[in-house]
């Protein structure tokens, strides 16, 4: 099953953590977006394996914005 892990947050892509084919488990953090000086990480919400990544290292990201494609 295809899911759409969205920012829970505005800020910056500040690091990517992980890349297209690789498999992670729940709780495993995707990405470090900087926000109003905070990393805050986001996390994947089930075990499965990153079929996109929909940002780039550095991009302004709006809270909602999609920015990973996993396959469940």
């Amino acid at each position: 099953m295809e899911l759409k892990i969205e920012s829970e947050v505005s800020g910056t892509a500040w690091k990517i953590v992980v890349a297209v084919g690789q498999k992670v488990a729940q709780d495993e953090t995707l990405m470090i977006v900087e926000s109003m000086k905070m990393e805050i990480p986001i996390s994947a919400p089930e075990a499965g394996t990153i079929t996109q990544v929909c940002v780039e290292e550095g991009a302004l990201i709006s809270e909602g914005d999609v920015v990973f494609i996993m396959e469940t």
